[in-house]
């Protein structure tokens, strides 16, 4: 296993698993809007858990590749990216041109994120 927390590609994954399940912790219970909110919270940090369970060791492995403000950034993306997916299929809502253009923005970060430090 120590191969694979060394891996720059590791902690990505974590990161874009544990996104899955913050998406649903944070945004799923809006098809269940019927429901008491006290039992959408209790629903909520129940998924968020196991959000935590991978994000954790996802920011502590990636930090010995990749500094906390480019594992921000990564994250950032990685939320934009599952967000995107979830809204369409979960939520069946539609992703239009200038929600696209603010995602374009957003990979402009990163990039100035990964610029050399000099």
């Amino acid at each position: 296993m120590n191969d694979l927390t060394q891996s720059r590609w590791f902690p990505i994954a974590l990161l874009s698993c544990s996104n899955v399940f913050m998406t649903f912790a944070w945004y799923g219970h809006l098809k269940f809007k019927s429901k008491p909110l006290v039992l959408a919270i209790i629903a909520s940090w129940g998924i968020a858990f196991f959000e935590y369970i991978l994000m954790v060791p996802a920011n502590r492995w990636g930090n010995s590749h990749y500094s906390a403000t480019q594992l921000k950034i990564i994250q950032e993306v990685i939320t934009l990216t599952v967000f995107c997916g979830f809204a369409m299929l979960y939520l069946k809502e539609t992703i239009r041109w200038n929600h696209v253009a603010a995602f374009v923005c957003i990979l402009g970060a990163v990039a100035f994120t990964f610029l050399p430090k000099e």
